[in-house]
């Protein structure tokens, strides 16, 4: 069960840490002064959500590795993320929809591994289930603003919609990892989340007269195993230059 949960929490981290460097990406860049300031705030979130969870790994492992010798010193078939979260940013509809498909998704598993019979995972959880409503709510309001806003706003969101959707099953995929630590309370099955995540997109979808995509949709897999998109290489290359120019830097 320990090495389960030691991979359950890096796929967890990885998520977050990625994300949330793809997210900072906007700062400086982004459309209104507002958003300037929320998207760095949410990058802020998750990778604050991605310390906890390294931390915690790191401890499960018991090999002296800390937080961040897992973030950064760690090479890209290594890390467990989701082809989801390492899309490139594309224009802001691309960044908010796949903000949406994400939040949605972790929202209801954070709200679900507050019942954790593992002790530090479900406190982590409580905390970063009040963090995804803000960041559900975000994306949602962006989404029906631009999909019921101009016709190129909505032209935009609907590009975004058909490029990011194949990469969506991944949320809900299991192995023996997840059936492991379902089976032990110890974290929420993902396929459990489905019907909810489909009924929470549908809702928002509808408010913001965006399309359904297809359900048939061929879905993009292999983040889990490590096996990563060309953007992963030259997004680790950014993230982790400090460390590997100056190994062993402390601040």
């Amino acid at each position: 069960m320990k090495e389960e949960l030691f991979e359950l929490l890096l796929r967890l981290a990885d998520d977050h840490l990625v994300l949330g460097h793809r997210i900072s990406e906007w700062c400086g860049h982004a459309p209104t002064l507002e958003e300037d300031l929320a998207l760095p705030n949410i990058a802020l979130d998750l990778i604050g959500q991605a310390r906890s969870l390294y931390t915690y790994a790191g401890e499960i492992e018991g090999k002296g590795r800390d937080e961040d010798h897992l973030a950064y010193l760690r090479l890209e078939r290594e890390y467990r993320n989701l082809l989801l979260v390492e899309r490139p940013n594309g224009d802001f509809a691309h960044t908010i929809l796949r903000q949406l498909y994400f939040s949605v998704f972790m929202q209801a598993w954070w709200r679900e591994a507050v019942a954790s019979t593992d002790e530090t995972l479900a406190a982590i959880a409580a905390k970063a289930v009040k963090e995804s409503v803000y960041h559900v709510r975000h994306a949602a309001e962006w989404t029906i603003r631009l999909g019921d806003g101009t016709e190129e706003s909505a032209r935009r969101m609907a590009a975004a919609v058909d490029a990011l959707y194949r990469y969506t099953g991944e949320l809900f995929e299991t192995d023996q990892v997840t059936d492991s630590l379902a089976a032990a309370g110890v974290a929420p099955d993902p396929a459990s989340l489905k019907d909810e995540w489909d009924r929470t997109i549908a809702e928002i979808f509808a408010e913001a007269r965006l399309e359904l995509p297809d359900p048939r949709t061929w879905q993009q897999t292999g983040g889990r195993k490590g096996f990563h998109g060309e953007e992963m290489g030259y997004l680790l290359a950014e993230l982790q230059y400090v460390q590997r120019a100056y190994p062993g830097l402390t601040w």
